[in-house]
């Protein structure tokens, strides 16, 4: 009698534990989720910038999750990818600390289970985070980190749909070319200006390399520690070298800071031309006032340019409703959107999860990316969206003014800057 009540307890013990583990198999079966972290420095010196580089991927994220029939992107008419799987973000802050973002990546893949990140807006994060990525053989999707050196590492799972510093640098001594030959503009030599990180020095590099090559002497390199308190040594570097041309890499406050500086010492260069930085910004643009007109430099995305990007304005739309409602997209924020569009429809087509396979149809294919200012992305080796495109605009009565290139232009730059005095 023992033995058959005990294996009776046994035969009931092993059925419960059958229901229970294929019960659990099917709400797995059915939890149709890709978790997907993005890695902003949503703390410290950027974070306004880097919280819109988060509310973007969001808006990206709920077109794909529901049905927008009445938006003119890939992937909105129908909820969901690969029949029915839905994106959850997982968001983390970076603190525009390399080694935090190097930590948080890992700790996003390792724990939370992404399977992909999206991110990192500060180059110098950018790269430690993405090194984990490429170490794990797990998709990194970069929208808006523009050093160059990120996409000349041979790596086989990083992708950047921003242009590079490089690209600005050229198109930067491009249209001083223009300008000395067609306004007589006397642009000579170039002063460099920009932060102490993997951003900052990339970008004095390549222009200095571009200034150079276009025969133009640089008479000034300042580096300064991003977060300063204060640029007057650095500015008054900038006023004694007195360039005709300045390259400026100055992202959020420290942009301001620079900006105003120059006020207060009475000094502008000619023409003052910034690569992805707070001049891009319309929060930063906005409390400079007045103080912001003139300056110039590579835009990706403006409200000015609705006309050339019509399917913009509806998605704007939903971004508002998880910011500022008064800002809208900027050049930065809409690259990480078009980030996480991307790889969803590399996902949907590939019609599979494995990052390898993913990363292999983002290569072999050319993408319909009507956020994006050429409307197309495609990647080179390495990672770069070989379609990325900018245009020079210039502040203009507080308005991003398309200036250059010619065929996109759409107001006559004013040059030289009109000095403080005269505003």
């Amino acid at each position: 009698m023992g033995k058959s009540f005990f294996g009776k307890c046994l035969l009931l013990v092993l059925a419960a534990l059958l229901v229970v583990g294929t019960l659990s198999g099917v709400a797995v079966a059915e939890e149709k989720v890709i978790k997907i972290g993005t890695l902003f420095p949503l703390t410290g010196s950027v974070a306004l910038a880097g919280q819109r580089c988060r509310a973007a991927v969001e808006t990206a994220a709920e077109v794909i999750n529901n049905a927008h029939p009445e938006l003119k992107v890939p992937l909105a008419e129908k909820a969901g990818l690969l029949d029915g799987y839905k994106i959850v973000l997982i968001h983390a802050d970076h603190q525009g600390k390399p080694d935090v973002a190097k930590s948080e990546a890992e700790r996003l893949f390792d724990q939370e289970k992404v399977w992909t990140i999206i991110g990192c807006y500060n180059s110098a994060c950018t790269k430690p985070a993405s090194f984990v990525a490429e170490l794990k053989q797990k998709v990194f999707m970069c929208g808006c980190s523009s050093s160059g050196a990120l996409t000349e590492r041979d790596f086989k799972y990083f992708f950047r749909m921003a242009p590079t510093d490089k690209t600005e640098s050229l198109e930067f001594v491009e249209f001083i070319e223009y300008v000395n030959e067609k306004k007589n503009a006397g642009v000579k030599t170039v002063g460099l200006i920009y932060e102490n990180t993997e951003f900052g020095k990339h970008a004095a590099e390549e222009g200095r390399m571009a200034a150079e090559a276009g025969g133009f002497k640089v008479v000034a390199d300042v580096a300064f520690n991003p977060g300063a308190t204060n640029l007057n040594s650095e500015v008054q570097t900038l006023k004694a070298a007195n360039p005709d041309a300045v390259f400026g890499a100055c992202l959020g406050g420290d942009y301001t800071l620079w900006v105003r500086t120059m006020k207060q010492m009475d000094w502008l260069p000619k023409v003052a031309l910034n690569y992805c930085t707070g001049y891009q910004d319309p929060i930063i643009t906005g409390q400079l006032g007045d103080d912001a007109n003139y300056f110039m430099g590579g835009t990706g995305y403006a409200p000015e340019f609705a006309e050339l990007m019509p399917a913009v304005a509806a998605v704007e739309e939903i971004y508002k409703a998880k910011t500022d409602p008064s800002v809208p997209f900027d050049s930065d924020s809409i690259q990480e959107a078009v980030a996480l569009f991307i790889v969803a429809q590399a996902i949907e087509k590939s019609g599979s999860l494995d990052p390898t396979v993913v990363a292999e149809t983002l290569y072999a294919n050319e993408w319909e990316s009507p956020l994006s200012m050429g409307g197309k992305v495609a990647f080179s080796p390495g990672g770069q969206n070989v379609k990325a495109m900018s245009m020079l605009t210039q502040l203009q009565g507080g308005e991003y003014k398309r200036i250059y290139p010619l065929d996109l232009a759409d107001t006559e730059p004013v040059i030289p800057m009109v000095p403080w005095k005269d505003r």
